[in-house]
C-alpha cells in the first residue's frame, strides 16, 4: 500500500540519511526563497541613476514581504505539522482536510491582504519609512509594494503547498517549485529592471511573476504520487482545525513576523546615521546573514517531518537522534559560515553595492553578528523540535525570543549608549540571549522522551 511505502521510508530509513534526504531539497528551497529579495537589491543596485534610494526602497519593503511569507507559513507550518503527524497515526482522513483547510485559509487572507495593502499603501510606506527618506526612496518604495501586493495570496499559497509537500516527505517536489519560480525571476530581474528600463516596477514584476509560477508547479505537485490532493469538499473551517493551525502555525507567525519588526526597527535605527546608505548597508548585511540562517534553516526543516511523523508513530527515541543530529551538523556549518563572513565581510557587501558608505556599515553588521552565528545552532534546532512535536507555546516562546523578546529591548537601548556601534551588535547580544532560553527548553521536553 502507498501508506505503508511511506511509513516505512518515514520510520525505519536510518535517521541521519533520512535527514540528509529530506534537507537537500530544503535548504535548497530555503536559500531560492532568499533569493528573490537579494536578486531584487542586486540588479536595482546596478540601475543608472536612483540606484541607491531604489536599493533602500526595496530593503524598506521587505519587513512587508516577511509578513506575507510569515502568514505562508503559519497556514503551511500549522496545517503540515498536524497532518504530518495524523499520517504518522494512520489518520488519512484528519491529514486530507487539515491540508485543503490550510490552503483555503491563506487564500482567503492572502486576498484580504492584496486588497487592504494597496488602497492603504502610502501610509504603510510611511510608517515603514522613517522621516530621514527623500521623497525619491518613498515614491519608489510605494511602487514596489503595490505590485508585490497583488502577488500575496501566491506567495502565502506557495509557501503552504510547499511545507504540505516537505512535511509528508515529498521535498522534492517542495524544492522544484520554489526553484522554478526563483529562475524566472533571475531571468526577468535584469531584462524589465535595465533592459526595457521599468527600475523599480520592473523588480517587484519580476518578484511576482516567480511567485506565481511557483504556485502554479507546486500545486501541480500536490497532485502527484503519494501527496495529499487539495479538494474543496476537504475544507473544514472549524474550532479543532484552526486550533490546530494556531498551535502548530503560531510559532513561525511569530517567528517570521517579528523579524519583520526587528527589520522595520532596525531601518528607523540605522537611518540616524547616514539616511539612505546606512540602512541599505544594515539591510545588504541582513540579506547576507538571511541566506546562512535559511541554509540552516532548511536543514532544520529536513529534520521536521522526521520529527512530526516519528512522534505521531510513537518513536520518540528517533525525534531525540535526529534533534541531536542536526545540532552538532548545524553547529558546525554555521561556525564554518562565521569564519568567512568575519574575514571577508567588506567584500561581500561591496558585491551587493559598490558604495564604500554602504560596505561600512554593512561590513561591520556583519562581523558583529558572525561572532555569536554559531549559536543559532542550538537555538533553530530546539525551535523546530518543539513546534513539530506539537509544543505550541514553548515553541512560540522560542521563536519569538531573537528577533522580539530580546532583540527590541538590544535595538531599542544599546543605539542610545553605544551609537551606530549599538545598531550593529543588536542581532549578535539577541543570539546570546536566545540561547540561554532555549537550552532549558529543549532539556525540558527531551526528558519527558
Amino acid at each position: 500500500m502507498e501508506k505503508n511505502e511511506r511509513y516505512r521510508r518515514m520510520t525505519e530509513t536510518p535517521v541521519p540519511k533520512l535527514i540528509r534526504e529530506l534537507a537537500v531539497p530544503t535548504i535548497i528551497s530555503m536559500l531560492v526563497t532568499g533569493i528573490y529579495n537579494t536578486a531584487d537589491k542586486y540588479f536595482v543596485a546596478q540601475m543608472p541613476q536612483d540606484a541607491t534610494p531604489a536599493n533602500a526602497a526595496v530593503g524598506l519593503v521587505f519587513p512587508m514581504m516577511a509578513i506575507i511569507q510569515a502568514g505562508g507559513f503559519f497556514f503551511g507550518h500549522g496545517s503540515g505539522n498536524y497532518l504530518s503527524r495524523m499520517l504518522g497515526a494512520g489518520e488519512k482522513k484528519k491529514a486530507s482536510e487539515m491540508a485543503s483547510t490550510g490552503f483555503a485559509l491563506a487564500l482567503v487572507f492572502g486576498a484580504v491582504i492584496t486588497i487592504l495593502g494597496n488602497i492603504f499603501v502610502r501610509p504603510m510606506v510611511e510608517f515603514l519609512a522613517t522621516e530621514e527618506m527623500t521623497e525619491t526612496t518613498l515614491r519608489m518604495t510605494a511602487e514596489y509594494a503595490r505590485i508585490i501586493l497583488i502577488g500575496a495570496p501566491f506567495m502565502m499559497c506557495q509557501f503552504v503547498i510547499n511545507n504540505q509537500l516537505r512535511f509528508q516527505g515529498s521535498a522534492v517536489y517542495a524544492m522544484v517549485g520554489l526553484l522554478a519560480g526563483a529562475i524566472i525571476n533571475i531571468i526577468l530581474d535584469p531584462l524589465l529592471i535595465l533592459g526595457l528600463g521599468f527600475g523599480i516596477r520592473g523588480a517587484a514584476i519580476a518578484t511576482i511573476s516567480g511567485q506565481i509560477m511557483s504556485f502554479i508547479i507546486l500545486l501541480i505537485g500536490s497532485r502527484h504520487g503519494e501527496n495529499i490532493r487539495l479538494h474543496i469538499g476537504n475544507i473544514r473551517i472549524n474550532g479543532y482545525y484552526c486550533f490546530q493551525i494556531i498551535n502548530g502555525g503560531a510559532p513561525s507567525l511569530f517567528r517570521q513576523g517579528l523579524a519583520a519588526v526587528s527589520s522595520i526597527l532596525l531601518n528607523r535605527a540605522s537611518a540616524r546615521w547616514g539616511q539612505e546608505a546606512a540602512v541599505a548597508g544594515m539591510t545588504n548585511a541582513t540579506t547576507v546573514l538571511m541566506l546562512v540562517v535559511s541554509a540552516l534553516i532548511g536543514f532544520g526543516q529536513g529534520y521536521q517531518p522526521v520529527c512530526s511523523f516519528n512522534y505521531g508513530a510513537g518513536l520518540k527515541n528517533r525525534v531525540k537522534e535526529g534533534y541531536f543530529y542536526c545540532v552538532k551538523w548545524g553547529t558546525i556549518f554555521l561556525a564554518f559560515a562565521a569564519a568567512v563572513i568575519f574575514v571577508y565581510a567588506p567584500q561581500i557587501i561591496l558585491l551587493i553595492r559598490n558604495d564604500a558608505a554602504v560596505a561600512e556599515v554593512g561590513g561591520m553588521t556583519l562581523r558583529a553578528q558572525a561572532l555569536a552565528l554559531p549559536l543559532l545552532g542550538v537555538s533553530i534546532m530546539t525551535n523546530m523540535m518543539l513546534q513539530s512535536i506539537g509544543s505550541g507555546l514553548k515553541a512560540s516562546i522560542a521563536s519569538s525570543a531573537r528577533n522580539g523578546i530580546f532583540f527590541i529591548p538590544a535595538i531599542l537601548i544599546l543605539p542610545r549608549i553605544f551609537g551606530l556601534f549599538g545598531v550593529e551588535i543588536a542581532q549578535a547580544v539577541a543570539d546570546v540571549a536566545t540561547l540561554a532560553l532555549s537550552v532549558p527548553l529543549a532539556v525540558s521536553e527531551l526528558r519527558k522522551m
